[in-house]
C-alpha cells in the first residue's frame, strides 16, 4: 500500500477543502495538518452542537472561509487567490431523509455546488487534481445481491441519491468537455469522483445516523429505536476513505491521465451488516443497553440492500480497508467513550 507516501508528497501541498466543517471534512483537515499541508477550507459553519471542527480546533489548522458553495463569484475568487494543487470537494447537503424535506435545496447544493467548484477549476491557469466525494448511493440501486461497479448505471430514488449522482453527471460532462484526458497538455487538470459507503467514526452528531442515534439512547439510558433493522449497508470506519482519497488525490496528482474517473471505496463484502446487527455490536461494546424495532408507517423509502464492489480501486490504485467492522465500531464507542 502506498500509504507511507502520503507524508512525504502532502507536506507543503496546497489543498482547497470544500465541506471543511462537516464530520467527515473535519477528519480529513485534521489528517492533512498531521501531513503538514497548508489547507484553505470553504464551508457554512458547523450544523451541529457538539461538533467535530470545534473539538479539533479547525481554524487553527487551516484558513477558513465561511461562505456557501452556492455563492460562485465568491467560491471562484478564493479559489483563485488560494491557487491549489489538489481540490477535495466535500461540501454537500449529506442526509437522505433531509433531502425529502429540502429537495430543491439538496439539488442546488450537490449538484449546482459541484458544477460551481468545477467551474472555479476551469479557470485556474496551474495543473491541479480534484476529487469529488459522492457516495455508494449513486446508483441505479435494483435491490440486488451484486455489488455495485463502477461503470453500472446511476440513478437515485430519494432527492438526496438522485442529487449525487447529478453531481457525478455534471463531473462527467465537465471532464469530457474542459478537462478531457487527451487534451491533459493543455489544461492540465486531472478529475475523479469517490463513491463511498457508509462511513461511522467519533465525532459524528448528525440527525438520522445510526451511530448518532446510538449514542444518544446510550447516554440518555433509553432504548435505541431502529427503523429498518434488515437493512444492509457497507459499513467502514471514516478513516478509510479518508486515506482513500489522500491516496487518490495524489495519484491524481502525479499521473491524472491514468486515475482520472470514478472510484469505489468501501468495506470488505462481509462487511456488510444489518442496522439491528450494528445496534447489536454497539450494546456489546457500550456494555449495556438495548434496541426497539419501530417501523413507522408512511415514513421516506430508504434502500434495503446495498454493495460495493472495490476491485477496481484494490488493483489500480492499491487501497484496501484495514478494518473489520468489529473494529470500526469498537474504535467509535471508544471515540464516543471518551470524549463523554
Amino acid at each position: 500500500m502506498l500509504l507511507n507516501t502520503l507524508p512525504t508528497f502532502y507536506q507543503g501541498k496546497r489543498i482547497f477543502l470544500t465541506g471543511h466543517t462537516g464530520f467527515k471534512g473535519s477528519w480529513l483537515l485534521d489528517t492533512l495538518h498531521l501531513l503538514k499541508a497548508t489547507v484553505k477550507g470553504y464551508s457554512l459553519a458547523p450544523i451541529t452542537n457538539p461538533n467535530l471542527y470545534d473539538m479539533i480546533q479547525g481554524d487553527s489548522k487551516c484558513e477558513s472561509v465561511i461562505a456557501d458553495i452556492l455563492e460562485r463569484e465568491k467560491l471562484q475568487k478564493e479559489m483563485a487567490d488560494f491557487q491549489p494543487d489538489i481540490v477535495f470537494h466535500l461540501a454537500a447537503q449529506p442526509l437522505v431523509r433531509l433531502s425529502y424535506d429540502i429537495p430543491q435545496e439538496t439539488f442546488a447544493v450537490n449538484a449546482l455546488g459541484t458544477a460551481n467548484v468545477l467551474d472555479a477549476v476551469r479557470f485556474l491557469e496551474k495543473p491541479c487534481a480534484v476529487v469529488i466525494i459522492t457516495t455508494d448511493k449513486v446508483y441505479e440501486n435494483k435491490e440486488w445481491i451484486f455489488a455495485y461497479r463502477e461503470n453500472d448505471a446511476l440513478g437515485g430514488y430519494d432527492p438526496y441519491s438522485a442529487s449525487k449522482a447529478c453531481a457525478e453527471i455534471v463531473t462527467q460532462a465537465y471532464t469530457s468537455s474542459f478537462f478531457n484526458p487527451n487534451a491533459h497538455a493543455k489544461h492540465q487538470k486531472g478529475i475523479a469522483t469517490a463513491r463511498a459507503g457508509n462511513v461511522i467514526g467519533g465525532g459524528d452528531w448528525s440527525k438520522d445516523r445510526i451511530i448518532p442515534d446510538i449514542i444518544k439512547a446510550l447516554t440518555a439510558q433509553k432504548p435505541i429505536i431502529i427503523r429498518n433493522p434488515n437493512a444492509l449497508r457497507p459499513w467502514q470506519h471514516v478513516i478509510e476513505p479518508i486515506m482513500g482519497y489522500l491516496m487518490l488525490g495524489m495519484r491524481l496528482y502525479e499521473q491524472p491521465t491514468k486515475f482520472w474517473g470514478a472510484w469505489n471505496f468501501g468495506p470488505s463484502l462481509y462487511d456488510n451488516l444489518s442496522v439491528e446487527t450494528v445496534a447489536q455490536i454497539a450494546i456489546n461494546t457500550w456494555g449495556s443497553g438495548e434496541y426497539e424495532i419501530m417501523q413507522l408507517e408512511n415514513a421516506p423509502h430508504e434502500a434495503n440492500l446495498l454493495k460495493l464492489d472495490t476491485n477496481k480501486t484494490t488493483s489500480l490504485l492499491d487501497w484496501r480497508g484495514e478494518m473489520d467492522f468489529i473494529q470500526a465500531i469498537e474504535e467509535t464507542i471508544a471515540w464516543f467513550c471518551n470524549h463523554l
